[in-house]
């Protein structure tokens, strides 16, 4: 039997699944926001931006001068000996193209310069300075933004590859573990959820994805001081919590995705950072527990064994096991792995 598979909005490395189509002005609302739209580029596309905005600016400046020399007659065969050329020692377009680029890249002036006989070249050399100098600002600048937004370092964010559901502190409860991989730490962390999933409203009208609120906590609070340690968030499944009514036997026969999102802020930089991920019901274990990954050494240290990180053990809880053993069965194909 061919197994459907389940559609999902977000990815498990946070990446948005959902395509826009069929928006009218689509290139028009893009260009009103060209700032975004140029940092948001893929890096090919960003690459070839930046190359060719330096090749065009300065043969199409190249063209310029060459066509300001061609009207002033520099390229003729019989010039006068009193005739001053708006360009020394430019007698093709080529010339008139290694001219553009010293004057841009300021490698200048030595054996092509411009005459102070032509206030025509020195206009558009002006010109060019000014063009060009907000062009490369805007590229470079584009290019900095990119390479210091937020979302490389919510790549550094590390979620458990699954959710596990268990007794803890005496409720039932869904967990995630969340581990910060550099030694910067994240500080003001707190991580939150939506469940999303299809809904019917008192009036027959059916939504495709409806979102609700799911509450994790750490300890006795939803806010985590900083992020050193991999830490453990629940989510008690209690009367309030939309998922109420989750049992072992219906868990896998749901259809809804839960997106986790965790919100920080870097200590090195202050900059806010949001790093996502999702699980559906395949991705929830029903009457396990995360193995300790945190462990002390001799000399005083703690030791944080990734290793163990997305590894899952049976619960403890002995009471909690009889009553879901049949859904403790289902899962010993995992356990094999």
């Amino acid at each position: 039997m061919i197994r459907k598979t389940q559609r999902r909005i977000v990815s498990k490395d946070g990446h948005n699944n959902v395509r826009i189509d069929n928006v009218e002005g689509m290139v028009k609302l893009y260009l009103h926001d060209i700032w975004t739209t140029v940092v948001d580029m893929k890096w090919r596309y960003k690459l070839t931006l930046f190359a060719s905005t330096f090749v065009m600016t300065w043969f199409i400046f190249g063209v310029i001068y060459y066509f300001i020399g061609m009207g002033n007659g520099d390229f003729e065969a019989d010039l006068n000996s009193t005739h001053t050329p708006c360009l020394m020692n430019v007698q093709t377009l080529t010339g008139a193209f290694l001219f553009s680029l010293e004057s841009q890249t300021t490698i200048g002036y030595g054996y092509r310069f411009i005459s102070e006989e032509c206030p025509l070249a020195i206009f558009t050399l002006v010109a060019q300075l000014v063009i060009t100098g907000l062009a490369e600002i805007f590229v470079t600048g584009a290019f900095l933004a990119k390479l210091a937004r937020p979302k490389k370092r919510a790549e550094t964010i590390k979620f458990s590859q699954l959710a596990v559901i268990c007794q803890r502190q005496g409720k039932l409860c869904l967990m995630v573990r969340v581990a910060n991989m550099r030694k910067s730490l994240l500080i003001q962390c707190q991580l939150t959820g939506k469940l999303l999933h299809s809904h019917v409203t008192q009036e027959g009208e059916k939504t495709q994805v409806h979102q609700t609120s799911v509450d994790f906590h750490m300890d006795s609070s939803g806010e985590c001081p900083f992020l050193i340690l991999p830490l453990i968030f629940y989510h008690v499944l209690d009367e309030q919590s939309p998922l109420a009514g989750l049992t072992a036997e219906n868990l896998h026969t749901q259809e809804f995705e839960l997106l986790v999102t965790l919100n920080a802020t870097m200590e090195s930089t202050a900059a806010t950072c949001q790093s996502r991920t999702s699980y559906v019901p395949k991705e929830i274990l029903w009457g396990y527990e995360f193995k300790p990954v945190l462990f002390s050494t001799t000399g005083g240290r703690y030791v944080a064994d990734f290793n163990f990180f997305d590894k899952v053990q049976m619960s403890n809880d002995a009471a909690f096991l009889r009553n879901n053993a049949d859904k403790l069965k289902l899962e010993e194909d995992y356990k094999r792995e």
